[in-house]
């Protein structure tokens, strides 16, 4: 893990002056374990982790006024001088606006500005501390410091509704340390915090000017070249040397073995439009994209394109044949990484500690056997289909905005999929209450339907549209939770449909934003999870000029049959790729679904024993055997919500994990300082005060 640290005092010197740290419970100075001080009292801040040398930039204007970016950046030190400048008198918009994925630390004074992105894939944290606030891109760290109990209402919320961001809150899954919504900074001056928006809120009653659909796509063009020439320009990092042969392995395979990924720059190739359109930018900018020379890989300058097979499921045969087709480009140097019952989903379930819990956790191994075949900077196409595609519920979007027509396509397409003349008007009706229900009625019957259990939603594809068309719906987990747990759920949704509002946007914008924050939390827990020494993964589709860029596309025109591939395709050609495989974009969710029965098929018996005493019990969210005859229903192969099983199960590997670490993340704290020091208490009752 990479993080940065710091915090704001309330005072100049309550910081411990001429330590760059704090002063602990028994007079020891607190600082993190392997940190770099970027400066220091009386408001620090280190960067701790394996950072390369290009990812910590820090400028000075004077002793005072300073900036620090940590991450991959493509503005020039004069650019970061002047952004300084500006946000002295208190813009911050502009500091987002560089190409790259990055975040962004002022120092004016005694006031500290920590941005946040608009994905949520940087996040920024926070917690009162010695009577100032310490703040962090990671939440572990700020529990160690404060020794965080765990939060029992997040985790409930984060498996009865994962989606609901009236739900989780800003809260995280330690008590007293919350999180910045995407979008938005944290602003501290001498201790004292403030949570500031950057973006500009549309208007709800004036509906938008139609946005011109072919400038729209230029602009998401011009984006994601940005984002994919800034990371090209980087430094080219080669991980650590080879230590030497060992008896019947090639070079590669040395590699392979101790985890060291190639050098150079490469990139995934699934065979899908987003990964295929970053691997085809990436090798047809000008340059020198790919491997490097003289590194044992014989692939010269060519970019590594990395694609998996898995020999156990079937069904992406149409897949790897577009991705072989792609990979014929003489700028790629193909690699296919074949992977057997071993890396199917909860094959293995040993891990990492993660920052987070998240339904990646899983099939981290899956992708970590794809990835320690790839480069030292790699690309990855996750968060297009966020981005890209249009969440069902814009279809209410449309409807507010007086747009009727443009729901011909999408519904006749739905019709087509379902066989029944039925369907334009069950989805017109649907779209049509949802545009005329107010966000508290929404949460509200949200908050109704955990109190009462109801679970159950139309199937199919159709189905999964109708269920979708509302502004909160429970998470695929909750029929596996306690009553009590449901019940706080619920009450706390009562609670937040009386003070809480959406500002200004639509029933749709609000769901893609909010399915767009749970996949970049979710992906970062990846990230962690499959972490290779010396390896960065790049995802330029969450870069936050590309998702400005996409929140421009028309909704009429992101809502058409198969928009995502199109505006792909149109991106490509703009810049000059036309030669596409017949069937290019075409969607494949059946073998993601079929390999994760296969993998619970498979691992059923260590699941259970995981289950037999769960930490998950002992908080009062599950019932041991609830779960445990779950999971045989669904390697029996009823048609249960596989997803909602991935939740349950990669958080009670999580708390595993968390509980059995040793030590902390800060030195000169005494050994009780960490997060979760007492362990979970049983707590049978989620609703008793005190619990």
């Amino acid at each position: 893990m990479r993080w940065l640290v710091g915090w704001s005092s309330t005072a100049a010197g309550a910081a411990g002056i001429g330590s760059a740290g704090a002063v602990g419970y028994d007079g020891e100075t607190v600082h993190p374990v392997g940190s770099q001080l970027l400066w220091g009292d009386p408001d620090p801040l280190w960067a701790v982790g394996d950072w390369r040398p290009d990812e910590v930039r820090v400028v000075h204007a004077d002793a005072q006024h300073r900036i620090a970016v940590l991450g991959i950046c493509g503005a020039t030190d004069e650019e970061l001088r002047r952004g300084l400048f500006t946000a002295r008198g208190g813009a911050l918009r502009h500091l987002t606006t560089w190409p790259g994925s990055y975040t962004a630390v002022v120092q004016a004074g005694r006031r500290i500005t920590v941005c946040g992105d608009l994905a949520g894939a940087r996040p920024v944290f926070y917690t009162p501390w010695a009577g100032g606030t310490a703040y962090a891109t990671a939440a572990l760290p700020l529990a160690d410091l404060v020794e965080a109990n765990l939060d029992f209402t997040h985790l409930a919320a984060l498996l009865a509704a994962p989606d609901v961001p009236a739900a989780l809150r800003d809260t995280t899954p330690y008590d007293g340390v919350r999180r910045i919504p995407p979008g938005h900074a944290l602003v501290l001056r001498a201790g004292a915090r403030e949570i500031a928006g950057y973006e500009p809120v549309a208007s709800l009653a004036v509906a938008a000017p139609p946005a011109d659909p072919d400038r729209a796509v230029d602009a998401v063009r011009d984006a994601l070249v940005e984002a994919v020439r800034t990371r090209l320009a980087a430094p080219r990092h080669v991980p650590d040397l080879d230590p030497g042969p060992v008896p019947g392995m090639g070079p590669a395979e040395r590699r392979a073995a101790r985890g060291m990924p190639v050098p150079g720059i490469g990139a995934d190739l699934s065979g899908g439009p987003a990964s295929g359109t970053l691997a085809l930018l990436a090798a047809g900018l000008p340059g020198r994209p790919g491997t490097l020379l003289g590194h044992g890989t014989g692939a010269g300058e060519r970019l590594l394109a990395v694609t998996f097979n898995d020999l156990a499921v079937t069904g992406r045969e149409a897949e790897l044949e577009r991705a072989g087709a792609l990979a014929a480009n003489p700028r790629l140097h193909h690699v296919v990484v074949t992977g057997g019952e071993e890396t199917l989903p909860y094959a293995d379930l040993d891990g990492p500690l993660t920052d987070e819990p998240g339904p990646s956790l899983v099939v981290a191994a899956r992708h970590r056997a794809r990835l320690a075949a790839g480069s030292a900077d790699h690309f990855t196409g996750h968060g297009a289909r966020q981005v890209l595609d249009a969440h069902p519920a814009r279809l209410a979007d449309l409807l507010v905005d007086r747009r009727r027509r443009h729901l011909v396509r999408p519904v006749a397409a739905l019709a087509r999929a379902d066989g029944s003349v039925l369907v334009p008007a069950r989805v017109y009706g649907a779209a049509r209450r949802l545009a005329r229900t107010p966000y508290r009625a929404g949460l509200e019957v949200l908050a109704e339907r955990l109190m009462r259990r109801r679970f159950d939603e139309p199937k199919g594809a159709v189905g999964a549209s109708l269920a979708a068309l509302a502004w909160a719906r429970p998470g695929p987990a909750a029929r596996w939770l306690t009553g009590e747990a449901l019940a706080e759920v619920s009450v706390l949704l009562q609670a937040e449909a009386d003070r809480s509002g959406t500002g200004a946007l639509r029933p749709g914008d609000y769901r893609a934003r909010a399915a767009l924050a749970r996949h970049a939390a979710d992906l970062r827990v990846l990230e962690q999870a499959t972490e290779i020494r010396s390896q960065r993964l790049h995802a330029p589709f969450l870069d936050n000029q590309v998702v400005r860029a996409c929140r421009d596309l028309p909704e009429a025109l992101r809502v058409q049959p198969g928009a995502r591939a199109a505006i792909l395709r149109t991106v490509l050609e703009g810049a000059g790729v036309a030669d596409l495989p017949a069937g290019w974009g075409a969607p494949s969710h059946a073998s993601t679904a079929a390999a994760a029965r296969a993998g619970l098929r498979a691992a059923a018996e260590p699941l259970l024993d995981l289950f037999a005493t769960p930490l998950l019990a002992d908080a009062g969210l599950v019932e041991a055997r609830v779960v445990r005859k779950a999971v045989r229903s669904a390697a029996a192969g009823e048609p249960l919500p596989l997803d909602g099983l991935a939740d349950l199960i990669s958080l009670e590997l999580w708390l595993r994990r968390l509980l059995s670490r040793r030590g902390t993340c800060w030195t000169g704290t005494p050994t009780r300082s960490r997060a979760v020091p007492s362990g979970i208490q049983p707590r049978r009752s989620a609703l008793t005060p005190g619990a």
